[in-house]
């Protein structure tokens, strides 16, 4: 075959695997075949990457350093992926973020260290090298929050609009000056000051706003990706090129869909996340007015047996605590019992969208059981027992009220409920540092705990009901 002969079956082959991918982003829109989405993403990645290497125009010189990389890399991801505890998966997922965007700033700076001088390729090269370095950077700073090496609140410095603002033109402005002067030298300054930029951008961002970060990195590192790949076209592995354009794309059209959906179910803009620092103020109104009210866990058995509904709300202490297997079991007995049990999962509830989801379906805890805000909100009223397990922000009345930082947050209304029993380790407050008035509603009652521990006592004296 000649090299061109190679080269369309090549270009047939990466059609085959975006097609692939988009099956694949396709099924990940519902839980139920979320994994089959996954495995199709991830099959889709493997054809494009290992038909490149019979790319006519690919140099063979660094073959080993390549396998090696890809050897290193693979063993890791799946080494990661299968010991990362369910509790640490945001975790992950910035890292492995900040990888991709990592990847995406490292290619636009060879690009621009071979092709200086070409201003086309340059220029996009420079657009990539801003965009992936900013995201990397923001990707390490939610990191860090995510695992409690940073404070999850917001950290503000002074001027920082303007100090921002600065650190962003000037070093988008080296980029330029370097494609004009040709001048490579000006390079490191530039991605130093965009990976500043994108560090300040995320300090300021407090851990309730987690979610929209994590979903905005991805797709900025998706966009990223596309910028790269517009400059290659030129190279001699334009058609990879259109391969990298076409699946930064679609990251980027999905990681930016997933952030507009995470903003309206916090109901902030994008703006306000990244430049409101929330959570940096202190909410208005005065201190919360009644007590909290213990209740033991066979008090709670038995207002659960006796109830014609039960709706479970899982929360972030659910997944610390690896209590949904035996959320599944109180689940179980309560149906055997004739009790209608469901799960109420906000849009933000844990620490990255879909967590609770995936915790639940973790332990068969069936897709029909799980209703999103939307859906089971007007259900509360005439509910017997809402079972709030870990989860805090998302249940706070405190949104209805104008004066607190989570003023305007859609949340699920389980204070409607007949009876509240919230299951916490502590009186600590949520991750957005807001106090939860919910707790002092008359018909709400503490069941301290860990989740686990306290479940388990739940099914134990469920037994014991008659």
């Amino acid at each position: 075959m000649t090299a061109f002969e190679i080269q369309d079956a090549i270009n047939a082959i990466y059609v085959v695997a975006v097609l692939v991918f988009i099956l694949g982003l396709k099924a990940m829109s519902s839980p139920a075949t979320a994994r089959r989405g996954i495995v199709y993403a991830g099959l889709a990645m493997l054809i494009a990457v290992g038909v490149t290497f019979f790319s006519p125009g690919l140099l063979t010189d660094n073959f080993l350093w390549i396998f090696v990389g890809v050897a290193v890399g693979g063993f890791g991801g799946w080494y990661w992926a299968r010991v990362v505890k369910m509790t640490a998966m945001p975790q992950m997922v910035a890292v492995f973020n900040g990888m991709g965007a990592g990847s995406a700033g490292a290619i636009a700076a060879v690009e621009l260290l071979g092709h200086i001088g070409d201003l086309t390729t340059s220029g996009l090269s420079v657009a990539g090298g801003v965009i992936g370095s900013i995201s990397i950077a923001a990707s390490i700073v939610a990191f860090l929050k995510l695992q409690g090496w940073l404070t999850s609140k917001p950290i503000v410095l002074p001027a920082r609009q303007v100090v921002n603002t600065a650190v962003l033109v000037i070093g988008v402005a080296l980029g330029i000056y370097a494609v004009i002067a040709q001048e490579t030298f000006w390079l490191l300054p530039f991605f130093v000051l965009l990976l500043l930029y994108g560090v300040l951008l995320a300090l300021p961002i407090g851990g309730a706003d987690m979610p929209v970060v994590i979903s905005l990195t991805n797709a900025l590192t998706g966009v990223a990706v596309g910028l790269d790949g517009f400059a290659l076209v030129n190279g001699p592995l334009g058609d990879a090129g259109y391969a990298m354009v076409i699946a930064g794309v679609l990251v980027g059209s999905a990681g930016s869909l997933l952030t507009v959906l995470m903003a309206k179910a916090m109901n902030r803009s994008i703006a306000n996340v990244f430049f409101g620092a929330f959570g940096a103020t202190e909410e208005t109104g005065g201190p919360v007015q009644g007590q909290l009210k213990p209740m033991e866990a066979p008090d709670v058995a038995a207002l659960m047996a006796y109830a014609n509904q039960v709706i479970i709300v899982p929360g972030y202490g659910l997944a610390v605590a690896q209590a949904q297997q035996k959320v599944k079991e109180l689940a179980d007995l309560l149906e055997s019992k004739g009790v209608t049990v469901k799960f109420a999962i906000h849009p933000v509830a844990g620490r990255m969208p879909g967590h609770m989801n995936v915790l639940l379906a973790e332990a068969g805890i069936s897709y029909d059981k799980l209703f999103d805000r939307d859906e089971i909100n007007a259900e509360f009223p005439a509910t017997d027992v809402a079972f709030v397990i870990g989860a805090n922000d998302v249940v706070n009345p405190a949104a209805h009220r104008q004066g607190s930082p989570l003023y305007g947050m859609p949340i699920l209304d389980v204070e409607q409920a007949k009876n509240v029993i919230v299951n916490k380790r502590g009186q600590g407050k949520g991750f957005a540092g807001v106090e939860n008035e919910l707790f002092y509603r008359d018909n709400c009652h503490m069941l301290y705990g860990d989740a686990q521990s306290a479940v388990g006592q739940l099914v134990s004296a469920l037994k014991q009901t008659e």
